[in-house]
């Protein structure tokens, strides 16, 4: 049976013997639908027209830290369905995530935020979309797979680039 000293030690600060606690970690706690809004502006006019609509699908990522450990990561959705005579419906979803990192290096954090994290986050977006714009009264708008990854390391070249421009230096030289 343990004494009061021993809760005492329990509680210390001190890393534990093992390094569990300074293991660098970074993992998705929990997902919400932050905002949600559908819109079908010409029904039910627009449940007659016949031609394919053209989907125009944007989307944001954004990052805002809670505490020194936890940070909400919001993927941004906006779809708009448009056909001749008009928009067929509109969808815009803020769905978020808090992601839990510690001890990464502040490179490895902000690459979990803009590209794991959404990764990971994605599917569930993606079906929240499909479901409103079935609810809507339309076919299940099912996005295709998105390479975060590819886009996060995409934008870090062309800032790097852009940097190497705005300096003077020719891109590409280290």
């Amino acid at each position: 049976m343990a004494d009061e000293g021993d809760v005492l030690t329990d509680l210390n600060m001190d890393p534990a013997p093992n390094g569990e606690d300074t293991s660098p970690v970074a993992g998705i706690i929990s997902q919400y639908v932050k905002d949600l809004s559908v819109e079908n502006p010409h029904a039910p006019e627009s449940f007659q027209w016949t031609d394919q609509p053209h989907i125009d699908l944007q989307f944001n990522i954004g990052a805002k830290p809670i505490n020194e450990e936890i940070h909400e990561i919001e993927l941004k959705v906006n779809v708009t369905a448009k056909c001749e005579k008009g928009s067929a419906y509109l969808i815009e979803l803020s769905y978020c995530g808090l992601a839990g990192m510690r001890n990464l290096p502040d490179e490895q954090m902000h690459a979990f935020m803009y590209a794991e994290a959404p990764r990971l986050m994605f599917p569930f977006a993606r079906r929240v979309i499909a479901d409103a714009s079935r609810d809507a009264g339309f076919p299940p708008l099912t996005l295709d797979p998105i390479d975060f990854n590819g886009l996060y390391v995409q934008q870090l070249q062309q800032k790097a680039q852009q940097d190497a421009e705005a300096g003077g230096a020719p891109a590409g030289n280290a």
